[in-house]
């Protein structure tokens, strides 16, 4: 079937490690989060590949609590930043003052300046505020008065958004929904799971006593592990066609990028270690194509008002695109 005698392989030590801590980790965010396992096993996918969450919504269905979760899970620092319109970039990345002490110039780190930063309403930061991100979600620093300051890793960037209420908003730009790695909806509890949250709610606050499961450096070791999964040849040669097909769709003005095929190699390698398999299968792909590449395409008019959105729209491809068979 596949040729796993290469170089450079995960161990099965290591992909036992992976599956365990990401067992831990659904078990951990589960305490607080009840339900949606599927969408804390594509945040710890996330954590694998050191990629950033975008989260968008209606209020109150727990987008926040679960960047908290994840933040908290991992033994790192963690920042929270509220966006609002009068935000500056130097709120986000930090300053330089004048020390009467010393006699000289030091730099105070923003919030930004952590392992796990929550950005709260996004979209409520104007773009000058907004554009301040572009550069640490890509190059893991931050650039103030003209000094280049290396953020900590590993570094991950959760931010929420509300669709609804558009006053005072401002869309985010393609360049920067791009950086995204994933865009999770959380959508709303079944009956049993909206029951279960009351009860669990009632008198425990369960986000307060959560536990880290794993330190940064063990993630760091996690990750370079994650990266090593085996993808074979036919496997690579499917993510690159389902990602081509979304630029040589008519309905589509914009497709995915090549950032978003790579993302797309990335997140279908954590997901198989997280199923404690060493090598990618084209169920891995089709599983993440509609959280990886959605969000990064831009549709027609036209196929915006007969009603097609980007996640059928990927759906469409998928079932158009051979899936290879050995």
């Amino acid at each position: 079937m596949m040729d796993m005698n290469t170089e450079n392989t995960a161990s099965e030590r290591e992909i036992l490690r992976i599956k365990e801590v990401a067992d831990r980790f659904k078990q951990n965010v589960g305490t607080v989060i009840v339900g949606r396992t599927d969408i804390v096993e594509l945040c710890f996918a996330a954590l694998l590949c050191e990629g950033h969450i975008l989260m968008e919504d209606v209020p109150g269905v727990g987008k926040t609590s679960l960047a908290r979760a994840i933040a908290r899970s991992v033994k790192g620092t963690f920042k929270r930043i509220q966006c609002t319109p009068d935000l500056l970039p130097s709120d986000v990345t930090g300053i330089h003052f004048f020390n009467q002490k010393t006699g000289e110039f030091e730099f105070r780190a923003g919030p930004v300046v952590a392992n796990i930063v929550l950005v709260d309403e996004i979209n409520r930061a104007t773009p000058r505020t907004q554009s301040c991100f572009l550069e640490c979600m890509q190059e893991r620093q931050v650039t103030a008065d003209l000094e280049t300051i290396t953020l900590p890793r590993p570094f991950m960037l959760i931010a929420t958004q509300n669709p609804i209420e558009l006053e005072g908003t401002f869309a985010l730009p393609e360049a920067q929904l791009d950086r995204f790695l994933l865009k999770v909806p959380m959508g709303y509890p079944t009956t049993d799971e909206e029951i279960q949250l009351l009860h669990r709610f009632q008198a425990a606050k369960p986000l307060e006593v959560i536990e880290s499961i794993v330190t940064t450096s063990e993630l760091l070791e996690l990750q370079a592990s994650c990266s090593r999964v085996y993808v074979d040849d036919s496997v690579r040669g499917y993510i690159t066609a389902v990602a081509r097909a979304t630029r040589e769709d008519p309905t589509m003005r914009l497709g995915a990028s090549p950032r978003g095929t790579l993302a797309l190699q990335q997140t279908s390698q954590a997901l198989a270690a997280m199923n404690g398999r060493d090598f990618v299968l084209p169920d891995d792909v089709k599983r993440l194509a509609v959280p990886v590449l959605a969000h990064r395409l831009l549709l027609e008019t036209s196929a915006t008002v007969h009603g097609l959105g980007a996640d059928a729209a990927i759906d469409r491809i998928l079932s158009s695109v051979p899936v290879p068979v050995d």
